[in-house]
Parts: structure tokens; C-alpha cells; sequence
């Protein structure tokens, strides 16, 4: 564990040089440029809020909110693992070449999509006084599950990027897993025991959603939920352990198949 600090602390120069490269290629040949990171999270929101809440009847005045808040963590959550699941395959011709720790790439990866992120929740904040949301100090508390949501990523990124190696076809696996974690988040429809009954409980084994209901609650002002915190602390700590554990275990593996 040592020798991973030691690593990041000496390699911390082509981390920061990484994030901004994967930054700028996202958006290069784009006209709007970044500003596509604000637009996206509003056009997705408004096709949300009208199918479910125009369409269906769903939801109410805050609908377009609930709808955002849960589809931009879904969305970092989505696009960080994809990309990490490629890095390692993305740049064989480089750890080919140079020595640099592998875990460089697949963490420079999620940590750009983070940095993108951070920078669409400024929509979402905007967004609560649009809706005449009332902001609480509870709002503090979206931190926690914004750090949580972090190590998760990194941790499932990092067993994906490994696996990727040797198994190409877990892109398209992933892609379908991907969207039974939407479904099963919440992002468009509330959680309770009325609509699901006993099976509210399964919606537990889903970390992410455990993330978003806490942020939520965050967000409107209302307390974290213990449970839930508990859950999804479990759940990131230990997707990153065994991630970095997993990913350390076969990284000397890696030249030989990419």
C-alpha cells in the first residue's frame, strides 16, 4: 500500500496532464465545446420530465429536479466505468513503451469524468431556484454520497479495466448491466412500499441507488438516510479494495494481452 501512495505522490504531475488530455479530446471537435457538459444533463431532463411527467402524469412541480439529480450521478456513474473499462486497452501502445503504473490510466479516466460532473451540478443547483426549492443545511450532507459515488467508480473502474483485458466482449456485457442499473436507480420514478411492496428491500442491493436516494435527500432538504449510508460506504470501500487489490494482481498480465 505504501509502494501505491509512493506512485501516485511521484506520478501526481502525468495525473493532472491525463485528466486535462481526456477533458479536451471529449470535447474537441465540438462547437459548444464544454458547454455541452450544462446542455446535455437539461435537454435529457426536459425528454425525461415530459414523457413521465407530461406523458404518464408523473411526479409534480419538482419532477424536472428529482429527474436531474438522479440522472447526473447515474449518468457519471455510466460513462466513468465505460471509459475506465477501455483505458487500460486504449493505451497499450503507451505501457508498451514507457513505464508508468498502469492504474494511472483507468484512474485519470474516472477522475476527468468526475471533474465533468462536478461541473453539470451547477445546473442541478441552478435548477432549485428555478423550482423555488427550499435550500436547507441538509444540502451539506450531498457531499458524502458525491465522495461516495467517486470511490465507487474508481473501485468498479478499476476491476472492469482489469477484466476488459482479457475479456473484450464485457463492453457489450457491460452496456446491458448498465441498463439494468438505470431501471433499477430510480431516476424516473419514486421507491416505496405501496408501488413495489416486499420486494421494496431489493432496490437495497443496488449501491447506486442507495447514492441517490441520500443525495436527494440532501438536495431537498430532508435527513440521510443511516441505512443507506452504512450501505453504500460498505459497498465503495470494498468495490474499491478489491478493485486495487484485483487490478494489482494481474496489471503483469496486461502486456501480453493487449
Amino acid at each position: 500500500m505504501s509502494r501505491l501512495f509512493d506512485n501516485f505522490n511521484k506520478y501526481r504531475f502525468l495525473l493532472v496532464e491525463l485528466i486535462k488530455k481526456d477533458i479536451k479530446l471529449k470535447y474537441r471537435r465540438s462547437y459548444l465545446g464544454i458547454l455541452w457538459t450544462l446542455l446535455e444533463p437539461l435537454l435529457t431532463t426536459a425528454v425525461l420530465t415530459f414523457v413521465f411527467g407530461g406523458l404518464l402524469g408523473k411526479g409534480g412541480r419538482t419532477f424536472p429536479v428529482y429527474i436531474l439529480s438522479g440522472r447526473l450521478l447515474y449518468s457519471f456513474f455510466a460513462g466513468s466505468t465505460k471509459a475506465a473499462m477501455k483505458s487500460i486497452r486504449k493505451n497499450s501502445g503507451m505501457i508498451k513503451k514507457v513505464y508508468v503504473p498502469k492504474y494511472i490510466y483507468p484512474f485519470s479516466t474516472i477522475l476527468s469524468n468526475y471533474v465533468i460532473f462536478l461541473i453539470s451540478l451547477v445546473v442541478l443547483f441552478a435548477s432549485l431556484f428555478v423550482f423555488d426549492i427550499n435550500v436547507t443545511f441538509h444540502i451539506l450532507w450531498a457531499l458524502v454520497p458525491l465522495l461516495l459515488l467517486l470511490i465507487l467508480g474508481v473501485g468498479i473502474g478499476m476491476i472492469l479495466a482489469t477484466l476488459a483485458v482479457f475479456f473484450r466482449d464485457l463492453e457489450y456485457l457491460w452496456s446491458v448491466f448498465l441498463m439494468i442499473v438505470m431501471y433499477t436507480s430510480a431516476i424516473f420514478y419514486h421507491v416505496d412500499y405501496s408501488s413495489f411492496g416486499e420486494k421494496v428491500w431489493l432496490f437495497n442491493l443496488n449501491p447506486l441507488y442507495l447514492i441517490i436516494m441520500n443525495f436527494r435527500n440532501a438536495v431537498f432538504g430532508t435527513p440521510i438516510d443511516i441505512k443507506a449510508l452504512l450501505l453504500t460506504t460498505i459497498y465503495s470501500f470494498g468495490s474499491l479494495i478489491i478493485g486495487i487489490i484485483f487490478f494489482y494482481k494481474q496489471q503483469d498480465k496486461f502486456i501480453m494481452n493487449i
